[in-house]
């Protein structure tokens, strides 16, 4: 069987330079290298931005999305408004709240506050 492994997960952008402020100055990602790509390290997980002047790459349309975990995410809402950063309703599902948030290239940014009885343990199948 073939073996697969995990890479990265990554965004196309328009403008890596505002990109590159948006995910560090405003959600505080630790940026790790920079080339033809940039990368930042999320609590151990590869999150690259890849510059595009397609804009079909853009505004895809697909499913995939970058999800925070955060604590309160009252406050984070609170915060992100502060920085200027648009951020929807905040919405209560089965096993928590979220929110959306699109960076500059209108890439979505779902915010994620689990449960208590959750917090540390997604529903796992």
């Amino acid at each position: 069987m073939m073996k697969f492994h995990f890479g990265c997960v990554f965004y196309y952008v328009s403008d890596l330079g505002r990109a590159i402020s948006f995910y560090s100055d405003v959600l505080g990602f630790r940026l790790t290298s920079r080339d033809i790509v940039v990368r930042f390290d999320v609590d151990g997980v590869l999150f690259e931005l890849v510059p595009s002047r397609d804009k079909k790459d853009l505004r895809s349309g697909g499913n995939a999305r970058l999800c925070l975990k955060v604590d309160n995410i009252t406050q984070a809402v609170e915060y992100l408004n502060k920085k200027r950063t648009r951020v929807s309703e905040i919405q209560e599902v089965e096993n928590g709240k979220l929110a959306s948030v699109e960076d500059r290239d209108g890439n979505e940014i779902c915010l994620w506050q689990y449960d208590l009885f959750n917090v540390n343990n997604p529903r796992i199948l």
